[in-house]
């Protein structure tokens, strides 16, 4: 609930204590009235804006009251100055506004020209511009300015409406009044809300649109001579602001001009606070980054909802229905949004090479959702600012609907045969000797030609790519190649858990190419709790004979895990090997060292021995004591 405090200043005798009483009572009171009323506080449900309660501070001009008045102007959030005539006129520019100047207040400043009936032969539109106008230009702070009577209870609700809405609906981050124009930010603000509202991205709002929006922001329906109106009203300032396939973003934007131009400012904050755009003309925080927690063991994935919202979003901007999002294409997806997700120029992603593109090199459905799938793997709350700043706004307007969280991974289970892991995005660590193909495979993955060029790779890598699994299911896999950086990543618990599965790979044509990986396994003796699948690389060579103790198919066979797949990524059949590492992924009990299996049995076997044995302590205490107590 918004709280507005409300100081009332000016000159002695210019009415500010009957404002007050008129306000309270609804009649001018007659009788006289102390000089300074106390305090009063306005809840919401009389006559206030919703959920606004409303504190009212009358004061003193007189000197010795200056510092209790100091005091109330800096406890404000709007000033209500009040004059009545020629002398507290002048007094307005000359002291009053300067003083709130000194002090170093910020606040808004409704300027009010109170005792109207005194003045019968002078309309408000001359009072306005003989008066007020010069003040206001040379004044910013002041927000709006009004003509009040007490005595005929002339604009007394309305005054104090006006201080209420400078600070709910304040108009200084909206409009310059001396260039008279909208505000730069005000104007980028209201830009991402056409481009939201422009559901089909051609440029302009359709009469549909128009009526959509109406209803979205303002709940209840639009006429369609209402409509006419609006469209007259913007075209008398540009010809193109209405063509005959809507209003342009130009007209949009004029109009919302005038709504400030005409102290309708109210109205472009109910446009702005639809689309959660907070006072500082920056979407709300607890929009951009709702609560959602990622408890150990578990991971986020996109839900149906976040699936068919970026299926759409792709849909929407591939204008030429090629397949693929030019770089223009690109470009306009993500106009509405600060740019591309930082997530995606780190070293590792290096988007968009991380994932499919056609030909042309334009990133494909597949390779969009996939690219996707990842962020919210890595960073479910990058998903959800993105979700946020490109419009997904469902009915309950909880962005948090768009993903949802995976059932906790269970490695082991009491000797048992492992169940599925319920999970749609799989992340493996490929580990190997330098040469051994690692990055090859990552190309094939992505569908990219093979280089017989060794480049060794220094930084980490990763790719993403969507595997069909038999029967037609599909799930998303994310490759990672670890670099130098691999000593860090083993020794990282929380890194080292994030993985599904660990795939070793080794050239098959070097004889000193396996040795690595059974060094590897030798220093992180935890590597054989996690699942593992092992590739012979090169294959479409001659096979070598590994120098060592024990040859790769013996290794793998003593610990009752899988042979090698032996594999080249010149084959037509190397997309197999995908589908081979998300099945193991998948189903981890035949991925992991015979025995490992019924380690957690014994870990439950310890941890009944340690509960017996504190529950046999604990009846030992227990029995002393009551002995203790009889004796």
């Amino acid at each position: 609930m918004a709280t507005v405090r409300i100081c009332l200043c000016g000159d002695e005798g210019t009415g500010k204590s009957s404002l007050i009483t008129s306000l309270v009572k609804d009649v001018f009171v007659t009788n006289k009235i102390q000089p300074v009323l106390p305090q009063i506080t306005i809840p919401p449900s009389i006559g206030t804006p919703e959920n606004v309660t409303t504190t009212i501070v009358d004061t003193s001009a007189l000197p010795q009251e200056r510092t209790n008045l100091d005091k109330e102007i800096r406890k404000s959030n709007v000033i209500l100055l009040v004059y009545s005539d020629h002398y507290s006129y002048e007094r307005v520019a000359l002291w009053w506004l300067p003083h709130f100047r000194s002090l170093g207040v910020n606040v808004p400043v409704v300027l009010c020209a109170n005792k109207s009936d005194l003045s019968t032969n002078i309309n408000t539109e001359q009072v306005v511009e003989d008066e007020m106008l010069p003040v206001m230009a040379e004044f910013k702070e002041i927000d709006s300015c009004i003509r009040t009577s007490a005595r005929e209870h002339h604009n007394i609700n309305e005054v104090f409406f006006l201080c209420q809405k400078a600070v709910t609906d304040p108009i200084a981050p909206l409009f310059d009044s001396k260039e008279s124009c909208l505000k730069p930010a005000c104007v980028s603000a209201l830009e991402r809300v056409f481009y939201l509202c422009d559901k089909d991205q051609d440029g302009y709002l359709s009469d549909k649109e128009v009526y959509d929006f109406q209803t979205k922001c303002f709940g209840k329906s639009l006429q369609e001579e209402d409509l006419d109106n609006i469209k007259q009203a913007i075209s008398k300032y540009s010809a193109s602001a209405v063509t005959p396939k809507g209003v342009t973003q130009e007209g949009f934007i004029l109009l919302n001009k005038i709504f400030a131009e005409k102290g309708r400012h109210e109205t472009i904050w109910i446009i702005l606070r639809t689309f959660h755009y907070s006072n500082s003309l920056s979407l709300h925080s607890s929009f951009l980054h709702p609560k959602f927690d990622v408890p150990a063991n578990i991971s986020a994935e996109l839900s149906p909802a976040g699936y068919r919202f970026f299926v759409d979003l792709f849909l929407l901007f591939d204008k030429d229905n090629d397949g693929g999002l030019s770089p223009s294409e690109f470009t306009s997806l993500f106009a509405a949004t600060p740019g591309l997700p930082s997530t995606w120029s780190d070293s590792a992603t290096d988007f968009p090479s991380s994932t499919i593109r056609n030909e042309a090199g334009f990133i494909t459905l597949q390779g969009w959702l996939a690219q996707w799938s990842m962020t919210t793997f890595f960073s479910p709350k990058t998903t959800l600012a993105y979700l946020a700043y490109l419009g997904y706004d469902p009915p309950d307007r909880q962005t948090t609907s768009a993903l949802h969280l995976t059932k906790p991974r269970k490695r082991n289970h009491r000797g048992k045969k492992l169940a599925k892991t319920e999970r749609n995005v799989l992340l493996a660590y490929i580990l190997g000797a330098p040469g051994s193909g690692k990055s090859s495979l990552l190309d094939a993955f992505l569908s990219r030609p093979f280089s017989p060029t060794y480049h060794p790779t220094i930084k980490p890598r990763t790719a993403v790519n969507s595997v069909e699994l038999p029967g037609g299911k599909q799930c998303t896999l994310i490759l990672e190649e670890l670099g130098e950086l691999e000593p860090a990543i083993l020794e990282n618990s929380a890194k080292l858990a994030a993985a599904d599965i660990l795939v070793y790979t080794y050239d098959s044509s070097d004889p000193e190419s396996f040795a690595y990986i059974l060094q590897l396994r030798s220093q992180y003796t935890y590597l054989d709790q996690m699942p593992s699948l092992y590739i012979a690389m090169k294959a479409d060579m001659d096979k070598s004979t590994q120098r060592g103790d024990v040859q790769p198919e013996e290794y793998t066979s003593s610990s009752g895990m899988a042979k090698p797949l032996h594999v080249s990524v010149t084959w037509g059949s190397i997309s197999e090997v995908f589908v081979h590492v998300a099945e193991a992924a998948l189903w981890p009990g035949g991925a992991l060292p015979k025995g490992m299996e019924g380690e957690e049995e014994v870990d439950w076997v310890r941890w009944w021995v340690v509960g017996g044995a504190v529950v046999a302590v604990g009846a030992a205490v227990a029995g002393i004591w009551k002995r203790a107590t009889r004796d």
